[in-house]
């Protein structure tokens, strides 16, 4: 398996950082379902909370498959 310039396998690096960018715009979110509540527009509203729980479920499942790969040679820096 590949090795990025971090050291770590590619795909290891990879479930990582979609966690992270799915958390962080789940907090983003948050502001974005309070901005249209308070402009009275309930379906945006409505539909910025759909966008937040696909995130959720996406970092939530990069997490399981980071718990799968935990203590196997594709996790923790590359054998050089």
């Amino acid at each position: 398996m590949a090795t990025g310039e971090t050291g770590f396998e590619d795909v290891y690096y990879d479930l990582i950082s979609v966690q992270y960018h799915s958390l962080k715009a789940g907090h983003d979110y948050g502001q974005y379902v309070r901005d249209a509540e308070n402009a009275g527009l309930d379906d945006i509203a409505s539909f910025f909370r759909e966008v937040m729980e696909q995130d959720s479920a996406r970092a939530k499942r990069c997490h399981e498959f980071l718990g799968r790969l935990q203590g196997t040679d594709q996790a923790g820096p590359a054998a050089q």
